[in-house]
């Protein structure tokens, strides 16, 4: 089955989906960043930040796994093993934390009944509380990767993975599979795994959601009052935060159901291992890249210059067509 062409088809067309998406927010995003005067959007970097964090999952993993699709068999010695786990780990835990830090810088700026104070003439320079959460997150996420770089080994082409994990594998790959001392060391890897990075960040987005839809909802009953009071910037700024949060509530149910397809899957393998193994581990492999893929286009629906650049291209793209058809 995980030969299989179709599912060779739409997992590389994903993977590719992803690189190319998660590229284009980087490059778009991050030169708005660097181009505009003023001080620096944190809402921009938050967005660049998860799409570099989806981009380096997908190149350093899925990426990787397309070329052993393809039958190219690359086997690492033991110390190459380590170093990759424990980058695998970092990275996918991190990927998930960045994730939620949108929705949670999201519900903090509703927070916020008028527009945040910008002085176009200040130094350009982000707040030392985002600073910190960057740091945070992926300080921390390191920290939690170190059993990676200890408990895992080189296996041969006959290797078989016991123990499985949605932040680091759903199969052996480069030769790479966990050894940890015991088997209740494993599993109990695997359970804290499943609740800090699984369970806690699919109940601190809902949550966070929900917490921007009632504030949404609250703003909005002060709406009249504020086209009363003429208080434009408060009256202007509703409908806006209120496309942001539809895109930021598409962004969270996509990475539920896609994070939430690969949990079950994954510790179905490691828990239960009856006769569904290989589809729910195939589903699993679809489930881990499926955000990855569509998150820049979820991404592009609400920033006005991402559908820009997108515009822009395809344009060029139709423009191109008939001038070539004519030559023709």
């Amino acid at each position: 089955m995980a030969s299989s062409p179709l599912y060779l088809t739409v997992y590389i067309f994903l993977v590719m989906l992803g690189n190319l998406g998660n590229a284009t927010v980087i490059g778009v995003v991050g030169e708005s960043i660097l181009r505009d005067p003023g001080a620096v959007r944190s809402s921009d970097v938050i967005l660049v930040n998860m799409a570099f964090s989806n981009l380096m999952v997908s190149l350093t993993r899925n990426s990787l796994l397309v070329v052993s699709d393809l039958g190219i068999q690359i086997f690492l010695n033991k110390n190459w093993c380590r170093f990759m786990m424990g980058i695998w780990v970092w990275l996918r835990s991190a990927n998930v934390w960045s994730t939620f830090f949108v929705s949670a810088f999201h519900f903090q700026t509703l927070r916020r009944v008028s527009p945040p104070i910008i002085n176009l003439h200040g130094p350009r320079k982000l707040p030392k509380s985002l600073i910190l959460g960057f740091f945070l997150l992926w300080s921390l996420n390191l920290i939690y990767s170190i059993p990676a770089f200890s408990f895992s080994i080189n296996g041969g082409a006959n290797s078989t993975e016991t123990l499985m994990l949605v932040s680091s594998t759903t199969r052996p790959l480069l030769g790479c599979i966990w050894d940890f001392p015991t088997p209740a060391s494993g599993l109990a890897f695997a359970t804290s795994s499943m609740v800090i990075h699984e369970t806690i960040p699919i109940i601190l987005m809902s949550i966070t959601n929900l917490g921007s839809l009632l504030t949404l909802y609250s703003h909005g009953l002060t709406r009249i009052a504020a086209h009363k009071s003429q208080d434009a910037p408060v009256a202007s700024r509703i409908p806006a935060e209120r496309r942001a949060a539809k895109v930021i509530l598409a962004l969270n149910m996509l990475f539920i159901a896609s994070w939430g397809t690969s949990v079950i899957s994954v510790n179905y393998f490691n828990y239960n291992r009856g006769s569904s193994t290989e589809f729910l581990l195939i589903v699993a492999r679809i489930g881990n890249i499926t955000f990855i893929a569509l998150s820049p286009i979820i991404l592009a629906v609400g920033h006005r210059r991402l559908r820009a650049f997108i515009k822009s291209v395809l344009s060029h793209i139709l423009y191109l067509k008939p001038v070539c058809s004519g030559r023709t």
